[in-house]
């Protein structure tokens, strides 16, 4: 039988824009930078104490109610948000994509997209899709990106076809745990934003964790080499990097 690499993946879409320090609060460009750029302000509360992310999925691939619990324990564990974090789900038709490119995917966030930076609360936005990545090849296959400051996708369909099935890991196990993976990378982690502790980049796949047992290391497997069957934690160097910047 063939194996399949699940990849959790860094996207290499490094937007730029310009704006002034009033423009980072209140404007569309703000949610629209270079990956990472934002690390700072979602994890401090210097000027933005609440967060709001907007799920946005396609009719029938709505993430479980228990992962997108566990996404939001992981979230409070991190960051700094003492007016609170609000998770908005809404579902939209299927766009009839058989795959999703890079510019599909940015395409259907500037289409549908309503919550953005608005005075102290600071906007995420999360996309389930219906299909696959088109990067996706015959031995390996994306499961989510993180390609801009406030934005990630994550390839439910995808997701759902590598678990919960016989030796595979529960869908609520492997939806947290992309989830979670593709918000560290939008805090910054590994050395894409948020500055290194001490020296724990992946040599070999940039902008990850080397420790095998961490949420933020590059690959995870489909069946039970999917971390044990569990959900992986930040290790101790990422939980570091991440408090240097402003978290917990």
């Amino acid at each position: 039988m063939k194996k399949i690499l699940a990849v959790i993946a860094l996207s290499c879409l490094f937007l730029t824009s310009c704006s002034d320090s009033n423009s980072d609060t209140n404007s569309k460009s703000a949610n629209q930078k270079g990956l990472g750029t934002s690390a700072h302000d979602l994890l401090s509360e210097d000027k933005f104490d609440s967060m709001i992310i907007e799920v946005v999925y396609v009719e029938g691939y709505e993430p479980s109610a228990t992962a997108i619990t566990n996404f939001k324990n992981f979230l409070t564990s991190r960051i700094n948000k003492s007016g609170g974090i609000t998770i908005e789900k809404r579902a939209i038709p299927s766009p009839g994509n058989a795959s999703y490119s890079d510019a599909q995917i940015i395409a259907i966030e500037n289409a549908n997209r309503i919550f953005y930076n608005d005075g102290s609360q600071i906007a995420v936005w999360a996309f389930f899709a219906d299909a696959k990545s088109s990067k996706d090849t015959d031995t390996s296959v994306i499961l989510g990106t993180a390609y801009r400051n406030t934005s990630f996708v994550i390839y439910e369909n995808t997701v759902k076809k590598l678990s919960g099935g016989l030796n595979k890991p529960s869908t609520t196990v492997l939806e947290t745990t992309v989830m979670s993976h593709e918000f560290g990378h939008i805090l910054g982690l590994t050395n894409a934003g948020t500055v290194m502790q001490s020296d724990h980049e992946d040599a070999n796949h940039k902008r990850h964790c080397n420790v095998s047992s961490c949420l933020m290391y590059w690959e995870a497997e489909s069946g039970t080499n999917l971390f044990g069957g569990n959900i992986p934690q930040l290790d101790a160097q990422c939980i570091a990097d991440l408090q240097a910047n402003g978290g917990k």
